[in-house]
């Protein structure tokens, strides 16, 4: 008789004891859930939860510290590079890491943030790019496309009068102090895999003691962009990403586009 009980001998896969088994308050098809797991994957396999502390941000991901079993900060808005910049100086032997969204780290934060990355502050700064402010009803971002339809811009994002979305990695690569930026997605397996790489080298790169490593995800919000999951994988692919180029933009200190 058949049986379909998991056993050692052919488990394929299974969660990382560094998510906890708290529910995720994201919306359905959201791409911080996989993110998170991406994450804590590499310091699980890296071996080093115990020395690794994250700064959360404020925004949809501003509960993160419920899901990571790890040592976690939570930050005033757009703060997570100066309060990380703190906890790196005092112990230096840890690995810090930023978590934050586009509104966060490219809107509120932004001074936080190019001061951080001109500075070479050793830490991983993840930038989860979702064109839109998720949490707060669908109001337009900094990286929100040009024609895109918000709660703040119904006809479209018009640049004549706001200017264009903001390419905050492409700019931030340019500062001396950043050692490596690239930008990633996680819509499909092969994306998830590519992003755990730039995750690993900047982890390793960070506590190094070579500067700061920027690693962007694009990720879709199916909730803001009024779609369902898999339309809104399908309108990234078709057009976040034909903006915001996926790749290598500086690698070990050195510009590669």
């Amino acid at each position: 008789m058949s049986s379909n009980i998991c056993t050692p001998e052919n488990l394929v896969y299974k969660k990382t004891s560094l998510l906890t088994d708290k529910v995720m308050h994201y919306c359905p098809g959201c791409g911080h859930g996989t993110i998170h797991r991406a994450l804590m994957e590499v310091v699980d396999e890296m071996g080093l939860q115990d020395k690794t502390i994250g700064i959360a941000p404020v925004g949809c991901s501003v509960l993160a510290y419920d899901y990571m079993n790890i040592d976690m900060q939570e930050a005033a808005h757009g703060r997570a590079p100066a309060v990380a910049t703190a906890i790196k100086r005092l112990m230096p032997e840890k690995f810090v890491f930023t978590y934050q969204g586009d509104g966060d780290l490219a809107a509120i934060g932004t001074a936080e943030t190019i001061h951080c990355c001109n500075r070479g502050e050793n830490i991983l700064m993840v930038f989860v790019n979702n064109a839109i402010y998720g949490m707060t009803g669908g109001q337009m971002a900094p990286t929100t496309l040009e024609g895109m339809k918000t709660a703040t811009s119904p006809y479209g994002r018009d640049v004549e009068k706001v200017g264009w979305p903001l390419r905050i990695t492409e700019m931030v690569a340019q500062l001396n102090g950043v050692w490596s930026a690239s930008r990633h997605t996680v819509h499909t397996p092969a994306a998830v895999m590519k992003l755990k790489k730039a995750l690993k080298k900047g982890i390793e790169d960070s506590m190094a003691g070579k500067g700061t490593c920027f690693v962007e995800v694009c990720s879709s919000c199916n909730s803001g962009w009024k779609m369902s999951p898999v339309e809104a994988n399908k309108w990234m692919a078709e057009h976040v990403l034909e903006y915001f180029v996926p790749g290598d933009i500086k690698v070990d200190g050195k510009m590669v586009r």
